[in-house]
């Protein structure tokens, strides 16, 4: 998630704290509960009517976003679950603005009622993400398996958006979804949504229980971003594909075949405002472990939330301690350590292939991209030499 509210705050720093690392965290995805209302069919959350004893005390939290301040002041994006399960959820977010952290908050907005979203707005959350897995309720609501999901996510979109709130709608595509996506853009355009993500499937977790069907293949991968980029080029929406690396590879092909120096797109990062910049300049593929990471509702630190590998335990050390020395991290800030054709490839500095999938695919996160088509233009025997 990385957007908020025009004008709300200003701009954070570099957010390089005290380390002076080149590698800061921008996005930090806290799944606060693992507790959740629905029982969608891709997620890592548990459907259950009260929240896991396993989740992070009040004051673990507090301290948790303490210790994140105090190395970097990124987006930190308070997800789940389903955030909302957390009583002391607005507490944690108005105490992460007042340590500098901009707070943004990802649902399934079945929950958020016209009162609860004055609650939301009040916490200092600068922009709220709303999942709608299809562009018709009978889509959404069987990928969510709870009837009425999508009319109540959409309600409570309109509830915050009747409050000013920055509004992202997330969308994981499948077979199941994957024709309604012009329609899902759309939809998006007509909530008054100020941004979508694409989320392309990671089979990692509880990705690997929908049924192989379901995934999509590389070959569509491919095609779904080249139209995705060219949709960027003509909405008015902040458009992102993510779980994707491999689309700033098609950016700067598409580009190139325009003869455009860079994707046309990037210029109008710059009518956002210094805010928006800081929060919507991801312009790199797989960031995890060098722009963001995931911690577990327990404290657990990953590079992402669809690689198990963990970095490191912040309920038991440093948050600036695991992201600057976790060797985890420090490989994946070593693209030369990539293998097979990702290791090749002449787009490996803005790609680096999804690690997540390479990881699902080989149960080697540094092997190559499985669902890329692209064949490097530099030759096997010289990659080698």
């Amino acid at each position: 998630m990385d957007g908020m509210r025009a004008g709300a705050a200003p701009a954070p720093g570099d957010g390089q704290g005290r380390s002076g690392s080149p590698y800061t965290p921008r996005l930090i995805f806290w799944e606060v509960t693992k507790g959740c209302n629905l029982r969608c069919a891709h997620c890592r959350a548990e459907p259950l009517a009260f929240r896991p004893p396993e989740d992070l005390s009040t004051a673990a939290a507090l301290r948790l976003i303490e210790a994140i301040a105090a190395r970097a002041k990124p987006v930190l994006v308070f997800s789940g679950g389903e955030p909302l399960y957390r009583r002391d959820l607005f507490e944690l977010a108005r105490h992460a603005g007042q340590q500098g952290l901009l707070p943004a908050l990802a649902t399934n907005g079945t929950l958020i009622t016209a009162a609860l979203a004055e609650q939301v707005v009040g916490a200092g959350f600068r922009r709220v993400s709303i999942s709608l897995d299809g562009a018709t309720a009978a889509t959404h609501d069987a990928f969510r398996r709870m009837p009425g999901a999508f009319e109540r996510a959409v309600r409570g979109l309109l509830c915050l958006k009747a409050l000013g709130m920055s509004l992202q709608i997330n969308t994981t595509l499948t077979r199941h979804n994957v024709r309604e996506l012009p329609a899902i853009l759309d939809l998006a355009e007509q909530l008054g949504a100020d941004a979508l993500h694409l989320f392309m499937l990671v089979p990692v977790g509880c990705g690997l229980t929908l049924d192989e069907g379901e995934r999509l293949p590389a070959e569509a991968y491919e095609e779904i971003l080249t139209w995705f980029y060219d949709q960027e080029q003509v909405r008015p929406l902040q458009l992102k594909a993510t779980c994707a690396p491999h689309y700033f590879r098609i950016m700067r092909q598409r580009a190139a075949a325009r003869g455009e120096p860079l994707p046309a797109s990037y210029g109008r990062q710059l009518h956002m405002g210094a805010a928006h910049q800081s929060l919507h300049s991801m312009t790199k593929g797989c960031l995890a472990g060098t722009g963001i990471c995931f911690i577990s509702h327990r404290g657990e630190v990953f590079p992402c939330g669809y690689l198990p590998v963990s970095a490191g335990d912040a309920a038991r050390q440093p948050f600036g301690e695991i992201w600057d020395h976790s060797p985890v991290f420090r490989a994946l800030r070593d693209p030369g350590l990539l293998k097979g054709k990702c290791g090749r490839c002449e787009f490996k500095q803005i790609c680096e292939g999804c690690r997540a999938r390479a990881y699902a695919q080989t149960g080697d996160y540094l092997d190559e991209e499985p669902y890329c088509l692209y064949q490097p233009a530099v030759s096997l025997a010289a990659g080698q030499a």
